[in-house]
């Protein structure tokens, strides 16, 4: 027998103000007024969905419309992340998923890859198709488009899975307007920004607070010697910073890739020797820098001869770093200061060690 209230129970439910106002009553999120102004339109997606009808079965391709979507975007650390992860732990619909769009893309390209291999003409077409089958919700974080390829294929990518019924909300740190920005052949890509301003409500956080910096206000942000306590300490911080445990972040950068080990929520985490040993250079950690908000780093030894490529790596690194006003977060075997005391290039690394000082300041990176 039908539940009357249940359908009530279930908007009650999908009502994301009154979940906001737990979350805050639980002291899991600081109150924001701009964050309070994004919940409507959570809510609004969260009905829609209830209210359509139901599937005919898991794999069909007959799926309701698609919902007007949701278009996240403002600066890093004002919670555009929490409050769409917040939205998909409550909101109730069968067929949803939640990915960070640099993984869904990598997802896509292997996906077109391997249908290529088969001899298929229009390989994004099966790998789209696949993907909406079965999904009424697609939740996107940190919506970003870098790479030529991936560009030339996303405005059809999003049109099979809107007319497959997908409902896709994300988050980004840019205007539609500016994805892809100055971008080769951009003029190729502009319907794909059209399409995002027909099937997503475009919507600004514009809160005036960086969260990310509020949690590690106070915090010590520079761990020596390198030991067991750094190391707790480190993973105290990625813990507040970082929503999980992160996966691998992968770059492409002139034709070769660069991986971050751990990678969630704007938060790096690697190892001094999976970034500064191997041959990377400049522009790979441009690429970083331009990608992640906080890096940590863990186990900077002691540098000089003997390890001199991988210290030039890490001046470069430090280097890129500060241009990009990227927070830095890491553990050493000592002080900036006594890092490098001997050997050639030591007398250039004064100027490492200032940077690395300056880094540490509570206001770096706003």
């Amino acid at each position: 027998m039908r539940d009357p209230l249940r359908g009530m129970r279930r908007l009650m439910a999908q009502d994301f103000e009154s979940i906001y106002d737990a979350a805050v009553a639980r002291d899991e999120v600081q109150d924001d007024p701009a964050q309070r102004g994004v919940l409507p339109e959570f809510t609004r997606i969260a009905r829609a969905l209830d209210s359509q009808p139901a599937r005919r079965g898991w794999f069909s391709r007959k799926q309701p419309e698609a919902v007007k979507g949701l278009y996240l975007w403002g600066g890093v650390g004002r919670g555009k992340s929490m409050l769409m992860d917040l939205f998909f732990a409550h909101v109730e619909v069968e067929g949803k998923r939640r990915v960070h769009f640099h993984a869904f893309m990598q997802e896509v390209h292997k996906g077109i890859t391997a249908a290529r291999k088969r001899g298929v003409d229009d390989a994004l077409a099966p790998v789209a198709d696949d993907i909406a089958d079965g999904l009424r919700l697609l939740c996107f974080d940190e919506m970003q488009i870098g790479d030529i390829t991936d560009a030339m294929i996303v405005g059809r990518l999003f049109q099979r899975l809107f007319d497959g019924g997908v409902t896709v909300v994300a988050t980004s740190n840019r205007i539609p307007d500016d994805l892809y920005k100055d971008g080769l052949n951009r003029q190729l890509f502009l319907p794909f920004i059209d399409l995002i301003k027909d099937r997503m409500a475009v919507v600004e956080l514009a809160s005036p607070r960086d969260w990310r910096q509020d949690r590690i206000a106070g915090s010590d942000l520079y761990f020596t010697p390198a030991d067991a306590e750094a190391r707790a300490a480190m993973d105290a911080l990625w813990d507040r910073l970082a929503d999980g445990p992160g996966e691998p972040l992968e770059l492409t950068v002139s034709g070769h890739a660069v991986t971050v080990p751990a990678y969630s929520a704007g938060v790096g985490r690697a190892r001094f020797w999976d970034l500064c040993g191997k041959p990377l250079g400049a522009a790979d950690y441009l690429a970083i820098a331009e990608r992640v908000r906080v890096l940590m780093l863990d186990d900077v030894p002691r540098l000089g001869s003997e390890n001199y490529n991988e210290a030039r790596r890490f001046v470069t690194l430090i280097d890129a770093l500060y241009e990009a006003r990227t927070r830095l977060i890491l553990s050493a075997a000592d002080t900036p200061e006594n890092l490098y005391i001997e050997g050639a290039g030591s007398f250039e690394f004064e100027r490492t060690a200032s940077r690395l000082r300056e880094m540490q300041s509570a206001d770096w990176g706003t």
